[in-house]
């Protein structure tokens, strides 16, 4: 055990040795005008290199941006039935209903046309849904 501490340790101080030796002749390029010059000069081709990425990043930002706001122009403009804008124009005035309740508004037979037909706006991204308990209601966003 003793002879193999010995061994590690020798080469733990072989190691060490070696970094030093390869700071000092690091040191010593320091010192060289030369050296200097082109750590400089490739520095100031990777921040060039850096700077144009960025512009990339940056005009692809803000195409994304374009993009979602166009994307929301575009979903207010949506063109709606009479009956659905007469609900729309309901839920404004509500600001939340069920579909039981636009069944009796708009005089539904059934629950599922009022619950199919605000389903559709939801899909249409005009109106949100909430659930509270059991009953679903919807606002208009």
């Amino acid at each position: 055990m003793n002879g193999e501490d010995d061994r590690l340790r020798t080469d733990n101080e072989l190691r060490q040795d070696e970094e030093l030796r390869e700071l000092r002749e690091f040191k010593e390029k320091l010192k060289d005008p030369v050296f200097l010059g082109t750590i400089f000069s490739k520095l100031a081709e990777e921040r060039a290199s850096t700077n144009m990425l960025m512009k990339e990043i940056n005009a692809k930002l803000d195409k994304l941006v374009e993009l979602q706001t166009k994307s929301v122009t575009a979903e207010k403009e949506i063109m709606l039935p009479e009956v659905d804008e007469q609900i729309m124009r309901y839920l404004r005035k509500k600001g939340k209903a069920c579909a039981e309740e636009v069944q009796m508004q708009f005089g539904y037979k059934g629950r599922n046309a009022a619950s199919a037909r605000l389903n559709m706006l939801f899909k249409q991204r005009v109106i949100e849904k909430v659930q509270v308990g059991k009953k679903v209601f919807f606002t208009p966003k």
